[in-house]
């Protein structure tokens, strides 16, 4: 019970960690420096470099800014897959990993938008459906996980698509304008998707 004496272990029929091991009915909690953690942590130093060479103009720049974006995409694909592999997940991670995937798309459509390429609109729907979704994701931590849906992946996926087309300084209008309206869509379904998933959760537990 919170605030009050812990009861005793053994007790309860539980083996007493001594000399600082681990209990032996379970591994012991994986450190917070590990490589999964170390990748998340890469992603939020990456997004202002990628930022700076955003704004700075020119062609070499935009070429740094994608390859930039683009590795700090990489990293967001490794490191939830190394923490899930390797048993890397942490309280940390946890909350550091959807900060870092926010970070990184909010500061390239809220660049992309200041620098007249995406319609204000457009980064403002984006950016308040990630946020509400993770703030869901948190209201709802202690009933349960809102695991990512295909059709949240797809969102992701067709963001980075189009973030990228964008961000490149090749003129493909059309086709960075059809991903955008795609990426629109599923972000903006999938959020409705999430927000019906998180009450429905919320109600079971209740």
């Amino acid at each position: 019970m919170a605030g009050g004496a812990a009861a005793d272990p053994e007790q309860q029929g539980c083996d007493v960690p001594r000399d600082g091991q681990a209990a032996p009915d379970g591994p012991p909690a994986p450190s917070v420096f590990n490589v999964a953690n170390g990748l998340t942590v890469l992603r939020l130093a990456l997004v202002p470099v990628f930022v700076f060479f955003l704004l700075a103009g020119s062609t070499g720049s935009r070429s740094v800014a994608f390859v930039a974006f683009a590795l700090a995409s990489v990293t967001d694909l490794l490191d939830g897959e190394l923490a899930r592999r390797r048993s890397l997940i942490t309280d940390f991670g946890k909350v550091a990993d959807p900060i870092a995937d926010k970070a990184l798309t909010g500061a390239a459509l809220i660049t992309l938008s200041y620098l007249g390429e995406i319609p204000w609109w457009i980064t403002i729907v984006i950016v308040v459906r990630e946020l509400a979704v993770t703030g869901l994701r948190f209201w709802v931590i202690r009933q349960g996980v809102i695991a990512a849906s295909r059709g949240g992946k797809a969102k992701t996926l067709l963001q980075v698509i189009a973030i990228s087309l964008y961000v490149l300084p090749w003129h493909i209008e059309i086709a960075r304008e059809v991903v955008l309206g795609a990426a629109l869509i599923v972000t903006v379904v999938t959020g409705v998707d999430y927000t019906a998933r998180a009450f429905r959760l919320r109600r079971a537990v209740q």
